[in-house]
């Protein structure tokens, strides 16, 4: 059976995925006050190795659980399901720019779905 992560293209298209999605995010007025003190280079780091994981390139996942990670944010800045929609959103855009299919953004949809009321703290 073929991951998700195999299917989008391996290393070389989360490296891209994950370099442009950050620059939208970064531009993104509805998300990018969440990023101010984050180092850059290791988010983009880390969002690789999760994304790896996540799509089934790896079985192992050394960070925090998604709820530890993103409590701060919940608590402090009062990340809501509009942000996370609009994370989704990013990753959308990003994906059909590098010329995804509609399947298989639909299928890293299900993925970001299938976490969010982990990010979420709910």
């Amino acid at each position: 059976m073929t991951t998700l992560y195999e299917k989008l293209g391996g290393a070389p298209a989360i490296d891209a995925a994950v370099d442009i999605f950050y620059d939208k995010v970064l531009a993104d007025e509805r998300i990018k006050h969440f990023f101010v003190n984050t180092d850059m280079a290791k988010q983009r780091q880390h969002q690789k190795n999760f994304l790896t994981y996540a799509f089934g390139g790896s079985g192992t996942w050394n960070g925090l659980g998604m709820r530890a990670a993103h409590q701060p944010l919940v608590d402090k800045m009062g990340l809501n399901d509009s942000h996370f929609d609009a994370v989704v959103d990013d990753l959308a855009t990003t994906l059909k720019e590098l010329g995804v299919s509609d399947e298989l953004i639909g299928e890293v949809a299900l993925v970001a779905e299938s976490i969010r009321d982990d990010v979420l703290c709910k």
